[in-house]
């Protein structure tokens, strides 16, 4: 592992990813942003949306623009949780039993529709996506960094679904939606793509070594105690409102403060802005509250929220860490 990187240079590869994708994502540009973010959070991201609209394909650009080990599973009702984790065979040369390692030892793994498979198989995830870890027989197996599940679902009012349990979709950093193209994208996709697909054309334009390096470069970017105050204010009000019966989990706190020190290094800053905070609150919470019969949507909720919570007014630039 070479020296951190500096914000420029974080700034400049995470744009060679975001042009990358975007060769082959059209007209969603907050999506793919948010994508890149959660990788580079060290967290997991959940694509919710009808069929059609690119969720796997989103999923399939970003691994394809970084030069590291993918993984694609198809869930369905019969995928087994040791499709998943691994199984432990009989080696008749040796005369032991020997680990094979399943699907989810890669450094991204690509979860394609996640909820048509059973509760039980989706349950396989959880270790590994809270503690980077797979046990097998009672072997706990280390998996690599980074370690991304990218996963798509799709509305649980369509046939053959199951809702995923509060506990696993907990574990992902943010959720978001794709939604349909407007005109003008819808077209161009239509116009680029009668002879070729252009996903066939990417190549990875960076190294799993600078990956590591801008994760690296990501944690260490500067949250000042006011806006760590805000973040933890936001949450809070989530478990104090009369509208939702389950409000935020202290590790949605987490996500969102390490999604907030990415999403600031994307945009070439040494520290994270309230702007930061309110750019990501959307898609780090919602998915992780319970309203109450009859209350307003969850997006409406969580926005009077923001809209409630006082903005920091206190120092929020690394200079005072510099001085010390």
């Amino acid at each position: 592992m070479t020296d951190q990187l500096d914000s420029a240079e974080f700034h400049r590869n995470a744009e060679l990813i975001l042009r990358n994708v975007e060769t082959v994502i059209d007209g969603k540009p907050e999506a793919v942003q948010i994508a890149l973010v959660t990788l580079l959070a060290e967290g997991h991201l959940l694509i919710e949306d009808v069929p059609g609209v690119g969720k796997t394909m989103l999923a399939k650009a970003l691994a394809k623009s970084v030069n590291c080990s993918v993984r694609r599973i198809q869930f369905t009702p019969d995928l087994l949780p040791s499709d998943i984790t691994g199984v432990s065979a009989y080696n008749q040369v040796e005369g032991d039993f020997e680990f094979k390692p399943g699907a989810v030892f890669a450094n991204i793994v690509i979860g394609d529709e996640i909820n048509r498979a059973s509760p039980k198989t989706q349950s396989a995830l959880l270790e590994a996506m809270e503690e980077r870890q797979v046990t097998v027989d009672g072997t706990t197996h280390a998996l690599g960094m980074p370690f991304t599940v990218v996963a798509t679902q799709n509305p649980l009012e369509m046939e053959g679904t199951y809702a995923l349990p509060e506990a696993q979709l907990d574990r992902f950093m943010a959720r978001i939606s794709m939604g349909y193209p407007d005109v003008s994208s819808e077209l161009a996709m239509v116009q680029g793509r009668n002879s070729d697909n252009p996903f066939d054309a990417m190549d990875p334009v960076v190294s799993i070594d600078q990956v590591q390096q801008m994760i690296a470069a990501a944690r260490a970017v500067y949250v000042s105690p006011s806006v760590e105050q805000y973040c933890v204010d936001i949450v809070q009000a989530t478990r104090q409102d009369p509208e939702l019966r389950l409000g935020a989990s202290p590790r949605a706190t987490l996500a969102l403060v390490r999604a907030a020190k990415a999403s600031a290094g994307v945009q070439g800053r040494e520290f994270v802005l309230p702007d930061d905070i309110d750019a990501l609150v959307l898609p780090v919470l919602c998915h992780r509250l319970i309203t109450i019969r009859g209350a307003q949507a969850v997006e409406d909720i969580v926005s009077r929220i923001v809209a409630e919570t006082a903005v920091p007014a206190g120092e929020i630039s690394p200079s005072v860490v510099r001085q010390r």
